[in-house]
């Protein structure tokens, strides 16, 4: 019999197959969300703004790695752009295909691309379980653009992947749903009338629904399958309600699945919290890992030798038992085994969780990097073998017993002569190390007096070495502007406290100097630039050019007076990021509070500012490097006043406060938690003729009066002549220490 076509070409049976395959799906798989809007959970990587979401809506997807635990949403993801993209979309699942699904894949993109040039996006469901010559086999189409990959994986891709595929992807890491997303992915089931249950009367008590999403731990799939199951098997009232009660809900979902693979990334994750619990002293915390650990079916010998590393590692000689009763708890468990043996891994693991902690064999390490790098050097005569060449070498010659001196020990040279004063280890004030550590430092102390007297032997060889030291100070100095503000950047990223997800704004762009960075932490969410002049926009448009489209900071040309608008125009309306961070952005700034306020509103709940802040008040002032300098007073004292004058202009915004008033001035602002920590710098500045001319200038006296116009109005044009010619002879060309004191303010949200 002929079979009949239906109207789109596709067989009349194979369709109807397809609706009764729909129509008995599980819940969890009808309830794929379709589109973006129907998506919950996964903010930090599909939030509005996010880089993700930007590349699937504007149809510009690269080849990307979804990585996450099950039922957090990777399929559904790939299955989302499959609807919205105008590439030929293929799926593959890595355990049921073989070379020919791989190649035939490959041959339809191709023809695709060829016929109707179009890209084709090919999905691969649990792509760690290609093996290596599969992996490798797409690797070439990949890198040319025949294929766009989507991979999705549980297992960490850094370590299951084939790092050439990895390189050339981006890395998307979904998390765990949270309750409240389960509870949204619940009633959007239970409401929805196509697909859920929106049709029949169902009511969930809170309590159950609670119960449910606890105990899916995270798995959007765990928690529809519960309520499929309650539903279907719970009678309706007489009313025709299916009332779902704490009671149903545990026969539902009975047991909590716990996230373990032995091979996988959980297992590293979770052997790595307990190695950090015991590390950090905290002895509930290391007794629920190891439980999660034991439960899931991890070997106790594995614990037990962790366990063996940690007593030497972090707790040491600070309690040197620690290794012995670890040892004795392992021995007592091959003796005893389980389930009894269990007390011996507790006991094991609150002795250590509860020690005094000490990581100062670590020593070790520093000296294997320091053989590894530091040129040959010989074994010092006196600490030779003696018993072979001592008559001819002199080996052995004026070696001092310690056992034959007072306490056992004499202060007598051990290091080569090229690390004397080298220190490896170093005691802590933990446990029984800090018995030891006043020993080892007196001791210390007294081979580095003796190996100075031997210094002191050659008066040449002092100066020399004072030379050298003076020279490697001042190559030290070079750079040091650049390396100042490496230290500012480091301190302000680290207190906007970036995570790899971070949505993040920088609020003044100028040479990239925070948001590049910012970028290389955020790689999964995006970073977003306000440039205030063409300057800096074209600026950080040349340099963007030199990252791929998904990979630059969006930059947003605008200022201040209307950056609200121009901002929300680009990234949305809806957009908020994670952090915003800023430097130098309030200096200039008349109305700080009213920047300040303007700025919040970008930040989500518990979201951070995080500003770093020049106060020139409190900085570098002129008349100090003139302080040793044979100076007539009353000089002295018209620079001083002038300079005290020019600092103090309250109708200067840049000079106008101090770190003091600014924390007291942002402390108004509504909704945020304020705090403001204080940072002083002093770094090598050359002085150039140009800037004592610039300080000593005379302006029109119509704007913001200079220190020359100050010094002149108190000394007349005399001082003024008198006091620069006396800077441009002292410093022309001279290097000098200039400090610079930096405000550093973080800003909780505690807004929307």
């Amino acid at each position: 019999m002929k079979k009949s076509p239906s109207h789109d070409g596709q067989d009349i049976f194979d369709q109807r197959r397809d609706e009764v395959l729909r129509k008995n799906a599980p819940l969890a798989d009808r309830m794929r969300p379709r589109t973006l809007e129907e998506f919950i959970g996964q903010d930090h990587i599909i939030g509005s703004g996010r880089l993700l979401r930007r590349a699937i809506q504007i149809d510009q997807l690269s080849s990307v790695i979804f990585y996450g635990p099950p039922g957090t949403g990777k399929t559904t993801l790939a299955r989302i752009i499959a609807n919205t993209t105008k590439a030929q979309f293929l799926s593959i699942n890595a355990v049921l295909a073989g070379v020919k699904e791989i190649r035939d894949a490959i041959e339809a993109a191709q023809k695709t691309l060829s016929l109707y040039g179009r890209r084709t996006i090919l999905f691969i469901d649990e792509v760690h379980r290609f093996n290596k010559a599969q992996q490798d086999a797409l690797l070439p189409h990949v890198e040319n653009g025949v294929l766009i990959l989507i991979g999705a994986t549980t297992e960490n891709p850094y370590f299951e992947v084939n790092k050439a595929l990895v390189s050339r992807s981006r890395i998307f890491q979904l998390k765990q749903l949270t309750e409240d997303d389960l509870r949204a992915i619940a009633r959007q089931a239970v409401g929805d009338e196509e697909r859920g249950y929106g049709k029949r009367k169902i009511a969930i008590d809170d309590d159950a629904l609670s119960h449910l999403v606890k105990v899916a731990n995270g798995d959007a799939r765990g928690v529809l399958n519960a309520i499929e199951l309650a539903v279907e098997t719970t009678k309706p009232s007489a009313g025709g309600v299916i009332r779902i009660d704490r009671a149903i809900a545990e026969e539902s979902i009975q047991q909590r699945a716990v996230l373990y693979d032995r091979d996988g990334d959980a297992h590293y994750d979770t052997i790595s919290a307990f190695i950090k619990s015991v590390r950090g002293s905290d002895p509930d915390a290391a007794l629920y890992w190891m439980a999660k650990m034991l439960y899931a079916g991890e070997d106790p010998r594995f614990i037990f030798r962790r366990m063996l590393i940690l007593a030497c590692e972090d707790v040491g000689l600070a309690d040197p038992a620690a290794l012995g009763v670890v040892m004795d708890a392992a021995q007592a468990f091959d003796y005893v085994g389980l389930p009894e043996g269990r007390y011996h891994l507790a006991h094991a693991c609150l002795y250590l969780a509860t020690a005094p902690k000490s990581n100062s064999s670590m020593a070790f390490f520093d000296a294997i990097k320091t053989v590894s790098e530091e040129a040959a050097d010989d074994v010092p005569g006196h600490l030779r073998d003696a018993s072979r060449d001592s008559e001819g070498f002199g080996h052995g010659e004026g070696y001092m017993y310690p056992h034959a001196y007072r306490d056992h020990w004499v202060a007598q040279q051990y290091l080569p002569d090229a690390l004397q004063g080298k220190v490896f280890f170093q005691p802590s004030e933990q446990g029984f190390e800090r018995s030891i550590k006043e020993r080892v430092a007196r001791f210390r102390e007294a081979q580095l007096e003796a190996m100075i007297e031997e210094d002191l032997s050659s008066p040449l060889n002092v100066r020399e070495s004072a030379a050298q030291n003076r020279g490697m100070w001042l190559e030290r100095t070079l750079g040091s502007r650049g390396e100042q503000l490496g230290r500012v950047r480091e301190r302000l990223l680290a207190l906007a406290d970036i995570k790899r997800q971070s949505l993040v704004l920088d609020l003044c762009g100028r040479t990239g100097l925070l948001a590049f960075e910012a970028l290389r932490r955020a790689p999964e969410g995006g970073v977003w630039v306000l440039a205030h002049d063409d300057r800096s926009f074209a600026t950080l448009q040349a340099m963007a050019k030199t990252h791929d489209t998904l990979s630059r900071p969006q930059i947003v040309r605008t200022d201040f007076a209307k950056f609200e608008r121009d901002l929300r125009a680009a990234a949305g309306k809806k957009v908020l990021f994670d952090a915003c961070i800023g430097r130098n952005i309030l200096t200039r700034e008349k109305n700080k509070i009213a920047l300040v306020e303007q700025v919040l509103g970008f930040l989500r709940t518990g979201g951070t500012l995080a500003l770093a802040e020049i106060v020139p008040s409190e900085g570098q002032r002129i008349s100090r490097l003139a302080e040793s300098w044979n100076i007539d007073q009353n000089a002295k004292t018209i620079l001083s006043d002038a300079e005290q004058e020019l600092f103090s202009d309250a109708g200067d915004p840049m000079v106008s406060f101090t770190s003091a008033t600014l924390e007291k001035e942002l402390a108004a602002v509504a909704g945020a938690a304020v705090a403001v920590t204080v940072q002083n710098d002093s770094a090598a500045r050359r002085i150039s003729p140009v800037e004592i001319d610039f300080w000593f200038r005379k302006t029109d006296r119509k704007g913001r009066l200079s220190l020359g116009d100050r010094v002149q109005k108190g000394g007349g044009e005399t001082a003024l002549t008198a006091l620069a010619s006396l800077f441009h002879r002292k410093l022309d060309y001279q290097e000098v220490f200039w400090r610079t004191v930096t405000a550093f303010v973080t800003i909780q949200s505690n807004r929307h």
